[in-house]
């Protein structure tokens, strides 16, 4: 390692935090705490001997749920200024600070972008921090409780904005599907008709594939629910595991609730040398590409997402590696479908000895906000430095499969003498949606959402034309609903009219 010149980039600390509303010494920290002390746990797994905080010259945010969108709320307050919080907490006074795009691609996609900021010069010592702190807030307001967790920090910020263009189509809002878990199992349902399996034969699919992921999160001591589960135990539909969208039983989605935080140092090489940092340390960054999906209704394909796919082929292609060749891998696990979609096209099986979660996944692990893929990376490089020859990979994923960062990890030396960061073409719409329609359709998939009041029943369909539509079943359509509930409305015809607020709604053709 002693030969990486000046300018190469190497991650050189890496830091993780969690803490439990029932364990003991619960302290009810803010989201800004979580993160600043899981950026000081990074700096001292950097073991440097010189004074590494000081050094640090761009930090940059990830967002909490609070702040990621314009309709979110925040019921303590938030910094006006999230990087510069974190910083603060370490005695950092960063150059430039960055708060990042909303999606769980974000982490990855940093580490490539300060990565080359850092070979290029512009950087000697980057750090990436996040955390979430729902259950915490959940926990104190179901108290009564309403701690000020607001900040005003002094300094510049780099506001990236939201990003959420393309991460969601209208007609989904329109239609009472406008959440992720909504949307999710909208892509799940078409995959289970490709493969023609029944709703509970898929459940059990899901149980297979995700068991194993909770064996991981019962043996990391920073999971959420460290809990093992079977197969069938994820896979039953019980009142404790009730359906939350078709296909989806509770246990097997991410699991928002948690009080996580976790941080990435990235040091030019030389910069790590002056600082002491032991090169045992240092992890190597062999390939990070990143990609954009077409949105939701505009893809060809509701089952894939191209863009996720080429995004790994691409790192593996720059790291110069087989998936063979990759002996650690974590794949984004918000939804099974984005596993799947990995499998699916690399011809993995679920039942692969590697595993495809290094923390637990979001189900088990927990879905640390935007921030997951931070832990992921934590990870992967507590393993290659144990594991000195082998390759991580981490797979991070944002929206409704809508972007994808991938990242390949070594203790080997990377020769950045080339760009090792890549941003591939956004995939290009190739579905025209309808604005309005009256006449026939096919449908292509649905979900049925509980509700408190009442079930939403919806379904993607295709006009004659081929133009793609939403439609929900109108509230007193108790056979739409039965039919939908049976599981099995793939290519049925349906007539659509146009419904309140924009919308449609369907019935099912009686011919």
């Amino acid at each position: 390692m002693t030969g990486s010149a000046d300018r190469t980039p190497v991650i050189v600390g890496v830091g993780q935090i969690a803490e439990w509303t029932d364990r003991p010494g619960y302290r009810a920290l803010s989201p800004m705490d979580l993160a600043g002390e899981a950026l000081a746990r990074a700096i001292a797994d950097a073991g440097a001997t010189a004074d590494l905080a000081a050094a640090i010259d761009c930090v940059a945010a990830i967002r909490q749920f609070e702040i990621s969108s314009p309709v979110a709320t925040a019921p303590f307050g938030t910094s006006n200024n999230p990087p510069r919080s974190i910083a603060s907490r370490v005695r950092a006074d960063p150059a430039r600070a960055i708060l990042e795009v909303v999606g769980g691609q974000g982490p990855q996609k940093l580490v490539g972008e300060l990565a080359t900021d850092i070979a290029e010069g512009r950087s000697d010592l980057a750090a990436i921090a996040g955390s979430e702190a729902i259950s915490t807030m959940l926990a104190l307001l179901a108290k009564g409780q309403t701690p000020d967790w607001s900040e005003q920090m002094d300094g510049t910020m780099e506001d990236r904005g939201y990003g959420m263009k393309g991460l969601i189509d209208r007609p989904l809002i329109q239609h009472g599907l406008g959440t992720p878990i909504a949307g999710y199992a909208l892509l799940e349902n078409a995959r289970r008709a490709q493969h023609g399996m029944t709703p509970d034969g898929y459940r059990a699919a899901m149980g297979r594939l995700l068991a194993p992921f909770s064996v991981v999160a019962a043996n990391n001591g920073y999971a959420a629910a460290p809990s093992v589960r079977t197969a069938d135990e994820l896979a039953a539909v019980t009142p404790r595991n009730r359906i939350v969208a078709e296909p989806y039983p509770r246990m097997t989605v991410a699991r928002d609730q948690v009080n996580q935080g976790a941080a990435i140092l990235i040091a030019s090489a030389g910069k790590a040398r002056a600082l002491g940092v032991p090169e045992e340390h240092w992890v190597h960054i062999h390939a990070v590409t990143d990609a954009k999906e077409a949105s939701v209704l505009q893809r060809t394909d509701l089952a894939r997402s191209p863009a996720a796919v080429r995004s790994v082929q691409a790192a593996l292609d720059m790291a110069d590696v087989a998936m063979d060749g990759v002996r650690h891998i974590d794949l984004y696990s918000c939804f099974a479908i984005a596993v799947f979609n990995i499998l699916d096209t690399f011809g993995l099986s679920a039942e692969d000895p590697r595993g495809f979660t290094l923390t637990g996944g979001l189900p088990f692990f927990g879905g640390a906000g935007n921030n997951y893929s931070a832990h992921a990376i934590a990870e992967a490089v507590g393993r290659v430095r144990a594991d000195r020859l082998s390759f991580a990979l981490v797979g991070a994923n944002g929206g409704i499969m809508s972007k994808y960062a991938t990242g390949l990890y070594a203790a080997r030396p990377a020769d950045w003498s080339a760009a090792r960061w890549s941003s591939l073409p956004d995939e290009t719409p190739q579905v025209v949606v309808a604005d309005r329609v009256s006449g026939p359709a096919v449908i292509e998939s649905y979900t049925i959402v509980p509700g408190k009041r009442q079930a939403v029943g919806a379904v993607v369909a295709r006009d004659p034309a081929g133009r793609r539509l939403i439609a929900a079943a109108a509230p007193d359509d108790h056979v739409a609903m039965a039919t939908l509930a049976q599981g099995a409305p793939f290519g049925r015809a349906i007539a659509v009219a146009p419904g309140a607020g924009g919308g449609h709604v369907f019935r099912f053709d009686p011919r």
